[in-house]
Formats: C-alpha cells, sequence, structure tokens
C-alpha cells in the first residue's frame, strides 16, 4: 500500500500529463484541504445545561480521535424558532486538515473506512461538483478505528469534503481515481 503523496508522484503526475496535456508540473490538480463536518444540533436541541456541554465534548473528543486535530465548535448564525436554535448556540463541530495529516487521513478513508462501510458499492461520481470538490457523508462515525463501538452513547452521521485544485469536475474525477479512490463502476 503506497501513500497518497507517493501515488501522487509516480501514477497522477504522469496520468494527468498524459490525459490532459499538462505541459508545467504545477499545473496539474492537487489536493487543497479536507474538510470533516458533524451536525449536532438535533443531539443537543432537547438537552439542558450540563447535558448539553457533556454531548458537545464527547462529540469533540471523537472527532479529534478520528483527525488527530482539535476540532471547532461552530455556532448558529441566525435564530430559528422551529429547530429550538439560538443564535450562538452550538451547531456542529468542524475540522480542517491540510498537509501530512490531510494524506494521512485520506490514505486511512481509502484503504480502512469505505472497506468497512456497511454495503459500500463505491462512490458516486456524482459526489464530485463542478469546481472539482469532493463530499462524502458517513451515516455513522464508528466506521472509523478510533472509535471504539461499545463506548459510543449515539451514533452521528460525518461529511468529509474534499477540496482540489481542479478547475472541473472531469479533471477532479480523474484526479481521485488515480488517488485510488474507489468510484461507482457505470453500468
Amino acid at each position: 500500500m503506497k501513500h497518497i503523496r507517493e501515488t501522487y508522484q509516480s501514477q497522477v503526475i504522469p496520468g494527468m500529463k498524459k490525459k490532459f496535456g499538462y505541459t508545467n508540473v504545477m499545473a496539474i490538480p492537487r489536493l487543497g484541504k479536507v474538510v470533516l463536518n458533524i451536525g449536532i444540533g438535533k443531539l443537543i436541541g432537547v438537552k439542558t445545561g450540563q447535558d448539553r456541554e457533556k454531548t458537545i465534548q464527547q462529540i469533540s473528543e471523537d472527532l479529534a480521535a478520528i483527525t488527530g486535530q482539535k476540532p471547532l465548535v461552530t455556532q448558529a448564525k441566525t435564530s430559528i424558532s422551529t429547530f429550538k436554535l439560538r443564535k450562538g448556540m452550538a451547531s456542529g463541530v468542524k475540522v480542517t486538515l491540510r498537509g501530512r495529516r490531510m494524506e494521512d487521513f485520506l490514505d486511512k478513508v481509502i484503504h480502512v473506512v469505505l472497506p468497512r462501510s456497511r454495503d459500500f458499492r463505491g462512490i458516486d461520481p456524482t459526489s464530485v461538483d463542478s469546481m472539482g470538490n469532493l463530499t462524502m457523508g458517513f451515516k455513522e462515525h464508528i466506521f472509523f478505528p478510533e472509535i471504539a463501538p461499545e463506548k459510543v452513547r449515539f451514533s452521528l452521521g460525518l461529511e468529509v469534503t474534499v477540496v482540489t485544485t481542479a478547475k472541473n469536475k472531469e479533471e477532479a474525477l480523474e484526479l481521485f481515481s488515480l488517488l485510488g479512490f474507489p468510484f461507482k463502476k457505470e453500468v
């Protein structure tokens, strides 16, 4: 199993030069950052005081274990009464990974987490947007090996966005497939 940086050097650069005709190595699309996000509005909406703080702390610890980096607790920008949300209340937890941590995390996602996911058939190519970014969702965060399923009080959904420097969807799909992301085969 090659590290994602080695794969980029040995497979992505020659493959992208061949397919798209790049003459300058710096023009070839690369990974920019990975953003992980957990929305916690439903979990803490009904809780008060210390229960809310304990829940936020538990979610932050789980995300820190997954990424190896302390997460940022995001606050609601406006009040929405139907969701029992007040301005300034915690509404999510997020982490932005760059550099070596991003590469290690993506290696873990490709080789460990996705194969552990239930009924995984491949990433849908429509998950890549027109700007060249890939967004994946995990229904449960217990697919990550750092989380012990017996210690989890509640299952959390997790959104992972991989931001690239690709100019369009076609370049991004080629970049991701050369890096080893398993996409669904079109039938």
